[in-house]
């Protein structure tokens, strides 16, 4: 399967040539660094471009302090960094001078827009920053830790929203030996669920707005800056919208609420994609159009909930995020998606994060080790999560309501759970009841497909993946919708757009579009195609001279 990008360990690489350093030169200047000095530091903003002229020079092991990873070190000819550099995040790793060095040294901006005038410098640049990315989240040597994700439902919220953003960290069992060396580095409880940055710096009441801001991903919005166009929602539609709006030239802000990626970033793989012939997971194909569209300037910030939609007296659009702050816009993209519905069973609030789970990856995965685990849907997601966990799952007993699977689900992939020994399809069921006093442990199934006896599950993992619910409250009757509350466009609305909505200057893509398709490439083709309207809208809000 594919991954979010080449690995650092057996790539081949391509050296900037003396061209390139030429025209780095022009808007850089030069830097000496003593053996021994840090010149990035850990948690600070990445805000230089630093090109190594002579001397050495290492990334620094977050916890130990001493050289990360396997040895090696920077050298002339080669950069430092990894991809928050695209927006000005903050570092993941201190870097420091094991000799004397002299940099060449770029401000962010000014090299983002040499970058963008010489493409052939930009592709060498992203492949590595993007290769370091990935050497980071498979290193399990990250900045950040995680204590006892097994034990505490906001350690596990905090370690879902990393591993789907592509936040590294590392997961320490709170009964294990390092969880107690950390502990007592930090002066915490060895008993104590906690969330740590660097050696010792202890998150309070963490949450994953602060780690996003901890990384830098939870943006300053300026009160006065009106974008271009506003997408609001960082699923595929939305990524696909800010590629062609930066690649247009069009200045792009993605607000999203949970993750980039969406709900398709919760499918563990998706194998019918175009151009992933030996599949990709949704979290790693969404990433890699995140980083495409931070190359052309787009820029994203999330954790950010869109709550309220204004339009001003001089057409500008203003929206209203959850923290109160307003960012605004000349042309809104909707991209919201939709979200999987919750069931009207007794207690299931009380088992989300303990038992009761809407995406399946890696970090639900933990949960699942020897234990039956049950999957609610009939759809392609529910089956890839199906096959997914049954290499983690003792049994995975998919619930299905109707008596086929031939409707909602590709038919290679149904014909592989048939297969598939370690899974069983269940037709005519449904959950009846859940089961279980602080955690989820066992889930009572109905029927006609349940036979007497065989009615009770005991499990420790309940995946729902059935009904969409479009994410639009936020809405209001800004926008006129159907009775289900997806957006209406095109000729619904009386437009010559099929993207366009009841509102001039906002428009709506993907699946929180009445009738769109619901699949991945149908949202990333909406999200490109729609760019051209967005255009043609804001050409015409442009002053004139």
């Amino acid at each position: 399967m594919e991954s979010l990008a080449q690995d650092l360990s057996t790539m081949v690489r391509t050296p900037l040539t003396d061209d390139h350093v030429a025209r780095i030169r022009e808007i850089g200047r030069e830097m000496e660094f003593g053996a021994g000095e840090t010149f990035v530091a850990l948690g600070a903003p990445m805000d230089r471009f630093l090109y190594l002229l002579e001397g050495e020079a290492e990334a620094v092991d977050p916890v130990t302090g001493g050289r990360y990873g396997d040895g090696s070190t920077l050298g002339p000819g080669q950069f430092a960094g990894e991809i928050s550099f695209l927006t000005g995040a903050k570092s993941m790793l201190a870097m420091r001078a094991v000799r004397d060095c002299r940099f060449l040294v770029a401000d962010r901006v000014p090299m983002l827009e040499l970058m963008s005038r010489v493409p052939e410098m930009s592709d060498i640049i992203v492949t590595v920053l993007a290769a370091r990315r990935r050497r980071l989240l498979e290193s399990n040597e990250a900045s950040l830790t995680l204590i006892g994700i097994d034990r505490d439902r906001q350690i596990a919220a905090i370690a879902a929203f990393a591993g789907r953003n592509r936040i590294p960290f590392r997961a320490l069992d709170l009964d294990g030996g390092e969880a107690a060396e950390v502990a007592q580095s930090c002066s915490i409880r060895p008993t104590e669920p906690a969330v740590v940055f660097g050696k010792d710096r202890v998150i309070e009441a963490p949450t994953p707005r602060k780690i996003a801001r901890l990384f830098g991903l939870d943006l300053e919005l300026e009160s006065d800056c009106v974008h271009d166009v506003l997408i609001v929602g960082g699923g595929p539609g939305g990524i696909a919208a800010a590629v062609y709006a930066g690649a247009e030239g069009l200045s792009a802000l993605v607000v999203e609420d949970a993750t980039i990626g969406g709900q398709a970033g919760t499918s563990s793989r998706i194998e019918n994609y175009m151009g992933f012939p030996t599949g990709i997971s949704g979290a790693d194909l969404c990433w890699r159009g995140e980083v495409q569209a931070m190359k052309f300037g787009a820029r994203f910030a999330v954790p950010r909930r869109a709550t309220a939609l204004a339009r001003r007296e001089d057409g500008i659009f203003c929206v209203t995020l959850d923290d109160g702050t307003e960012t605004c816009a000349r042309a809104i993209v909707i991209a919201t998606g939709v979200q999987y519905r919750r069931l009207p069973l007794d207690r299931l609030e009380a088992f989300e994060g303990a038992g009761v789970y809407y995406a399946a990856t890696e970090i639900e995965a933990r949960f699942c080790r020897g234990t039956d685990v049950a999957i609610i849907g009939g759809g392609n997601s529910a089956g890839q999560a199906a096959m997914f966990l049954s290499r983690h799952a003792r049994c995975v007993h998919l619930l299905v309501r109707g008596d086929s699977l031939a409707d909602s689900m590709s038919s290679y992939l149904s014909g592989r759970l048939e297969a598939d020994e370690a899974i069983r399809v269940r037709y005519n069921t449904e959950v009846a009841s859940l089961e279980g006093n602080g955690k989820l442990s066992a889930i009572h199934l109905k029927g006609d497909g349940v036979e007497p006896g065989d009615d009770r599950i005991a499990s420790r993992a309940l995946f729902v993946m059935v009904g969409a619910a479009p994410n639009t409250a936020w809405l209001g009757d800004q926008v006129a919708s159907d009775d289900k509350g997806f957006i209406l466009t095109g000729d619904a609305v009386g437009r010559d757009s099929p993207f366009a909505t009841s509102l001039d200057g906002v428009f709506a893509v993907g699946d929180v579009r009445a009738g769109s398709v619901k699949r991945v490439a149908s949202s990333v083709g909406e999200g490109s195609v729609v760019i051209s309207r967005v255009w043609d809208h804001v050409a015409g809000q442009a002053p004139p001279g």
